[in-house]
């Protein structure tokens, strides 16, 4: 215990120091938490790393599980299976060549080809909540595609956690993760919502009950003999992720879960140097990196190109795949400890994994650069998808265009169209496309970063641009468009409101601002009307009732389509 204390110790002195400077100069903190490992693991034992590595990834997989939306992820399910299959065969085929090829036995080349192809879940997922929060197709997208190989890699997990590798062991195994998968179903859909009501609205007693629930699935695991990734990832879904009446107890876990980031890559920032790396660690490394920093993406970008997306969208999600998957980390782990993978082979993985953490945050925060040097090198795509899955009139003309089709977009499209004011809506939210088809006379379902999506709406001939997203880009975009259009646009805060006017647009909405003036409107219409308050309350139940009829079921959603 008293050296678990001392790791700990060390983990975040070093972790804390480090992010402080990060913090200051607005780096990144993978890079940060992996130097911390890097100067703390001389000092902790290997074999006390390789256990805390283990249960890091775990919670961290538990907080997938709890995070994930099946309902955002199915949406794009087939696209996302051809794109996962594709990646998966090639560059695992690629992977386990190369293994061969540097003299490893097919075993241990087929971990080196496992670690190739599964891409990151918590680097990859955690650096795109915005784009999914804000239903960006290609963060739909990548999250599906990260789901496909999770299920993948987590089926991959079971076959290859046993030390013995027997019909028997590999059945079992499997058997064992339907059974904690068909358990987990069952406390979400039976029992969570049960115990919550006698939790009576406590949060920190939902929030005991869900670690003791990751508890005993981790327990379950270690008696059946699977890995506790497996345990933890059926935890996460047992979880009910209803933001009305759960916010409380999901907070407290994504509190929780920063304790484990740290630990997660401040151990596998110290499991680089366990050994001093030879020149065979040092070359399978160097192809590892270059088959996932470089050739995986370049696979996935040409497979989604192929679905007909566009370029923007294909590039961007190529991008969030390019670093080693904390899965293939926990097969790595679990085979050296196995005495299954060599030394050579494990400390190969781990370094790549280390690096490629540090380039995925790097590229992901300029995702959008790299494909503007695409774009000038000549990288253009043909707009399949985007001519597809539009209707808008060749005639349009003097017509209003309204960027986004959430709740406020959809009322101000009722009311141009009870009007007859002409209108055409851009939206590239996947689970929006059948409301568009319904309700909209002319849409453009596409990218409004995409200049081809501005030419599809026709906005040389528009009359009023408004948008209805607070996103910066989205703003910079519309503003930045060369036409004689009014604009309208959507900010978070008053200051930002006020530089978007300065830079040239008509009128700006903050939220709050406008929450606040019909806030006082209602209680001044009551204070000078007592018996408004019975018209006000029907007006207010019209108003909840056309929000469920607008398609949102329950507040959860408008609360993750806010962020």
């Amino acid at each position: 215990m008293s050296e678990l204390l001392t790791a700990l110790a060390l983990i975040f002195i070093a972790a804390g120091a480090l992010l402080l400077v990060a913090n200051h100069f607005s780096l990144p903190t993978v890079p940060f938490l992996l130097l911390a490992g890097l100067l703390t693991g001389p000092f902790i034992e290997p074999a006390l790393l390789l256990e805390l590595a283990q249960w890091g990834i775990a919670f961290l997989v538990f907080v997938f599980g709890v995070k994930l939306d099946l309902r955002s992820v199915v949406t794009l399910a087939r696209e996302a299976e051809v794109v996962a299959g594709i990646q998966l065969l090639v560059v695992g085929a690629l992977g386990f060549g190369v293994g061969i090829a540097l003299g490893y036995d097919e075993l241990n080349a087929l971990y080196l080809s496992i670690a190739a192809a599964l891409s990151s879940t918590i680097v990859g997922a955690g650096l795109l909540q915005e784009e999914i929060r804000e239903n960006l197709v290609h963060g739909r997208l990548a999250q599906s595609i990260h789901f496909v190989q999770d299920l993948v890699a987590i089926v991959l997990v079971l076959m290859l956690s046993a030390d013995a590798f027997t019909a028997d062991a590999i059945s079992s195994g499997l058997g064992y993760g339907v059974i904690f998968l068909a358990v987990a179903y069952v406390i979400n859909a039976h029992l969570f919502t049960p115990v919550s009501r006698l939790a009576d609205g406590s949060q920190e007693l939902l929030m005991i009950g869900s670690i003791s629930i990751l508890i005993a699935f981790l327990a379950a695991a270690e008696l059946a003999g699977v890995s506790i990734v497996v345990g933890a990832f059926a935890a996460g879904l047992a979880i009910e992720r209803d933001f009305t009446r759960n916010l409380g107890m999901l907070n407290g876990i994504e509190s929780i879960k920063d304790f484990f980031v740290a630990v997660f890559f401040v151990t596998i920032g110290a499991l680089v140097l366990i050994e001093t790396p030879d020149l065979t660690v040092l070359v399978t490394a160097g192809l590892l990196i270059v088959i996932t920093a470089l050739v995986k993406p370049a696979i996935t970008l040409a497979t989604i190109l192929w679905e007909g997306y566009e370029s923007r969208t294909a590039t961007l999600t190529s991008v969030s795949l390019d670093q080693v998957s904390e899965f293939a980390l926990i097969i790595a782990i679990e085979a050296f400890i196995l005495g299954l993978m060599v030394p050579e082979l494990f400390q190969a993985v781990i370094l790549a994994a280390a690096v490629t953490m540090v380039t995925a945050s790097y590229t992901r925060r300029n995702d959008d650069r790299i494909h503007r040097l695409l774009t000038r090198a000549g990288f253009q795509s043909p707009h399949v998808k985007t001519d597809e899955r539009s209707r808008v009139d060749d005639s349009l003309v003097d017509h209003v265009v309204i960027v986004g089709y959430g709740r406020q977009a959809r009322r101000l499209v009722e009311t141009v169209d009870e009007r007859s004011i002409p209108y055409v809506v851009i939206e590239n939210d996947p689970t929006m496309l059948s409301p568009l088809q319904r309700n909209c006379r002319n849409f453009v379902f596409g990218d409004a970063m995409n200049e081809y999506t501005w030419e599809k709406a026709r906005v040389q001939e528009a009359s009023l641009v408004v948008s209805t997203t607070s996103q910066p880009r989205i703003s910079e975009r519309v503003l930045s468009l060369d036409v004689d259009a009014d604009v309208i646009l959507r900010a978070p805060t008053a200051r930002e409101a006020s530089a978007l006017l300065d830079r040239g647009a008509l009128y700006v909405s903050v939220p709050d601002l406008l929450a606040a003036d019909s806030l006082l409107a209602r209680v001044r219409e009551i204070a000078e009307d007592p018996s408004a308050r019975e018209r006000l309350r029907g007006r207010h139940l019209e108003d909840l009732r056309e929000f469920e009829r607008m398609g949102f079921s329950s507040m959860s959603e408008e609360i993750e389509r806010r962020g």
